[in-house]
């Protein structure tokens, strides 16, 4: 502010400082209409399209690589491969999650954890392993300089790994500490993510656990990890990706380390690959639990409970895929102590009609799952254990105002808020990276980001309403946690989504 201030003095004289400096004399002028006497700016122009395309090849063996070029010294580079806990239906559930703890640890170039990241210290580099119920994802990101080393360690990590009995052991150890972390912890989400998918879909695919059950800790050995990963990790379910690249760098590197590399648990002649479909069944789990001490200090958190209810959507490989997506914006979000204007989705529907109306909900957001083969839109919501009957039937309410027509501000500032997200989100290169390692793995190509944009421009109400009335024939997935005396029966929140207004059935007591 002093710096336009005294630009304003030095180029225009006192007068036009004083003219528009604070006083009884300030004019009226309109912040989005430009000053009398400035000059006029002259901006960069943008095209919105994207400076490099992405590129893909495919090696003899199976394997894609995929680049996308960025401009910086730095790069991030990994191996996506499609293998996940949905995977598990013939093993103990939870490899997935000693897979992802048992990361870039000790190979056969490197004797320890240690070594690997000394290793990357050399060219500012760092690395993590993370697994979805679909997809395990080694990155690093270091500097382009050290591209040949980045791949050769990837290699190793991703085929080499020696699974000690000790780092199992450790494994085994980090699990427990996280199972038990995510009882105690005071967000519930990941918990109540875990409850809706097994109750959408009981017993398989993505409905199989997430995090490694208790009961299976002791389970898991060197073995069962070795049997798994013989048929999940080989070349073609797998994509290295890079961002920051030159693309014939990363296929010359990809050849040189990747082609002819031979796994240490071998290769069978026929892999032996869980190919089920998800099977959406709805669903209720419930878990009684004591929520009034899960956060002690200064200021505790009140003792809640937490409801989330979901619809089958449809697959991200669906051309529905962008309405869904367009509608989980425009219900929005969040909790009842969020800061922010417009920008920060206060304008979002269950800000709107559940948190400014009812201040004694704590939280309401709408959230977006989706697969290749299916997908679930949810409401989470958090409200004090007496008035849970009501939380539910807001929420249930709210489903079946999905399917009125929305208004066209409504509507345009979904689709607005939408692509800006989605274009902030790609400006950091290890979301790019993820971006395209996950489109080509399932896909075997990548929309681009103005593509994308296109596509959500041309989503209409009426798309909008087909969705949601295609998404309300579906039975309803329920997970509930804390203190459930007050939770209404499974069969009336299914009638309550059947209804034309989404009230709970009535409920008549002869002794209150």
């Amino acid at each position: 502010m002093f710096f336009v201030l005294f630009y304003c003095s030095q180029r225009f004289g006192i007068a036009a400082y004083r003219k528009y400096s604070s006083g009884g004399a300030y004019p009226n002028i309109s912040l989005s209409s430009p000053l009398p006497g400035i000059p006029k700016p002259v901006f960069a122009s943008v095209d919105g399209q994207e400076k490099y395309e992405t590129k893909i090849t495919t090696l003899e063996n199976g394997l894609k690589v995929a680049s996308q070029n960025k401009f910086g010294q730095f790069c991030t580079v990994g191996i996506l491969v499609n293998s996940g806990s949905r995977h598990e239906a013939k093993y103990p559930s939870g490899i997935a999650h000693f897979v992802e703890k048992l990361a870039f640890s000790s190979t056969a170039q490197y004797g320890s954890k240690d070594e690997i990241l000394l290793t990357l210290e050399k060219h500012g580099g760092i690395c993590d392993c993370q697994t979805s119920r679909d997809t395990t994802m080694y990155a690093v990101s270091a500097e382009v300089k050290g591209l040949d080393t980045v791949v050769s360690l990837l290699s190793d990590a991703v085929l080499q790994p020696r699974l000690l009995d000790e780092e199992i052991e450790m494994t085994r150890m980090a699990v427990r500490f996280e199972l038990e972390d995510l009882n105690m912890r005071p967000d519930p989400e990941p918990l109540l993510t875990e409850m809706i998918h097994a109750a959408a879909y009981r017993g398989n695919t993505v409905g199989l656990p997430r995090f490694c059950p208790v009961d299976n800790v002791d389970k898991i050995d060197k073995m069962v990890l070795h049997s798994y990963l013989r048929n999940y990790f080989c070349p073609e379910r797998m994509v290295l990706a890079g961002v920051g690249i030159e693309h014939e760098q990363l296929v010359e590197c990809a050849r040189k380390y990747l082609l002819d590399m031979k796994p240490v648990w071998g290769t069978s002649a026929v892999a032996n690959v869980d190919l089920s479909v998800a099977q959406y069944t709805g669903g209720i789990v419930k878990m009684e639990k004591d929520m009034s001490d899960v956060s002690l200090g200064p200021t505790p958190i009140p003792e809640l409970t937490h409801i989330m209810i979901g619809l089958e959507s449809c697959s991200f490989l669906e051309d529905d895929f962008i309405p869904f997506a367009v509608l989980n914006m425009m219900m929005g979000g969040g909790g009842s102590f969020s800061a922010g204007g417009p920008g920060k989705g206060m304008f979002t529907r269950l800000y709107l009609n559940v948190l400014n109306r009812h201040h004694w909900m704590y939280n309401a957001t709408s959230y977006h799952h989706s697969y290749e083969d299916s997908g679930l839109l949810c409401i989470h919501a958090s409200a004090d254990p007496r008035q849970v009957r009501e939380m539910v039937e807001i929420i249930t309410r709210e489903f079946i105002q999905m399917a009125g027509s929305p208004g066209e501000m409504e509507l345009e500032r979904a689709k607005t808020q939408l692509k800006s997200m989605l274009m902030m989100n790609l400006e950091s290169r290890p979301v790019i990276f993820e971006d395209v390692g996950r489109q080509v793995l399932s896909t075997g190509k990548r929309k681009l980001p103005h593509e994308l944009c296109d596509l959500i421009s041309n989503v209409t109400a009426s798309d909008i309403k087909r969705v949601t009335t295609k998404m309300l024939r579906s039975k309803p997935a329920v997970a509930a946690l804390g203190d459930l005396t007050e939770l209404p029966s499974y069969e009336h929140i299914q009638a309550a989504l059947s209804s034309k207004d989404g009230r709970l059935p009535r409920m008549y007591r002869l002794f209150r």
